[in-house]
């Protein structure tokens, strides 16, 4: 269990979390102005655009099968990226070539993020799925936390001053691992 709610959390942060304030590379380089102001609707509609997407069964929820649908993706990408010449195999020589951030051991399939928000989502139905209703009032919720002077929109400030709550926290319980 603990498997499944640490793969959906880290799922839904990927794709859920960081996507509601910064818009998916799949939704073009426009749309991810860093100067661009997000307004409460945007990203209400954001989210629920996110949630359509991760739905991969399209039953409503997101479970244990849509992370398996969104996993196996991921490693069909994975897989086309090193697979140079489309042969359907892997060399040695396209193993060993620079492959991006999977060369540098983190980034986009190296970094292991943090994925609190599903974990903590999950079991609100009682089955360990969360509802396109529980996904879009997270996302409102840290909508909400980011709009500081609570004008229904956040500014790249307002954005940066989460940023930096949020890392002075993870030092924090990164810390506190270490100690204990």
């Amino acid at each position: 269990m603990k498997t499944l709610t640490l793969g959906i959390s880290m799922a839904a942060l990927v794709l859920g979390g960081t996507a509601i304030a910064a818009p998916a590379q799949d939704q073009g380089r426009e749309s991810r102005d860093p100067n661009r102001v997000m307004t409460r609707a945007e990203v209400q509609a954001k989210s629920q655009e996110r949630f359509a997407r991760m739905d991969a069964n399209k039953d409503g929820k997101l479970d244990r099968t849509d992370w398996q649908a969104l996993r196996e993706t991921r490693k069909e990408k994975r897989f086309a990226q090193l697979d140079t010449n489309n042969d359907g195999q892997i060399s040695k020589a396209e193993f060993m070539a620079d492959n991006g951030p999977m060369k540098q051991g983190r980034g986009q399939w190296g970094h292991r993020r943090g994925g609190g928000m599903m974990g903590k989502m999950a079991g609100a139905q009682g089955d360990r799925s969360i509802t396109q209703a529980d996904f879009t009032a997270r996302a409102l919720q840290r909508f909400d936390a980011m709009d500081a002077n609570k004008d229904g929109q956040v500014t790249p400030q307002e954005r940066a001053a989460m940023r930096e709550q949020m890392k002075v926290k993870w030092q924090q319980m990164r810390a506190q691992r270490e100690q204990g």
